[in-house]
């Protein structure tokens, strides 16, 4: 299953078979694309790496065998300012939370992936089902970024 922590690794920080990584996708964010709506009523970028920070510490939470659950920050944290600090510290906790859900990944036996997810309703996935979800969010928003940058 290292080899399926990898397919996060590429669409995190690799080459990715969909285009750039997401970490190549926000380096190219400038400082006026950050806060911008320019779709009424869509989420800016800043929100959606908001959004993929809260769900990969969720799934770092799930991984551990705690109870699936809202993440802790909820579904779709707000910047606490529309500043530069405040988006460094966006990208930090973004990375920080990829960097330990690889490792976590990494240290998995075979297994522990077959492993049905601590939850109490919805419909049952084991962890390789959770972990490889995580792997399409992560593709699917980097889409939703690199179209926000056209703006």
């Amino acid at each position: 299953m290292i080899d399926f922590a990898n397919e996060l690794r590429k669409g995190y920080n690799g080459d990715a078979w969909h285009g750039n990584s997401l970490s190549a996708i926000i380096s190219s964010v400038n400082k006026d694309q950050i806060f911008k709506r320019p779709i009424p009523n869509a989420h800016t970028i800043a929100e959606l790496v908001l959004h993929l920070t809260s769900w990969t510490e969720e799934v770092f939470s799930r991984l551990e065998g705690n109870l699936a659950k809202e993440p802790e920050k909820g579904d779709w944290p707000m910047a606490k300012e529309e500043t530069m600090q405040e988006w460094d510290a966006i990208l930090s906790d973004f990375r920080l939370a990829n960097e330990k859900l690889l490792n976590l990944a990494m240290e998995m036996s075979e297994d522990q992936w077959k492993k049905p997810v601590n939850q109490v309703l919805g419909s049952r996935v084991n962890y390789f089902e959770l972990f490889n979800g995580l792997v399409q969010h992560h593709a699917y928003h980097a889409g939703q970024i690199s179209l926000l940058l056209k703006f």
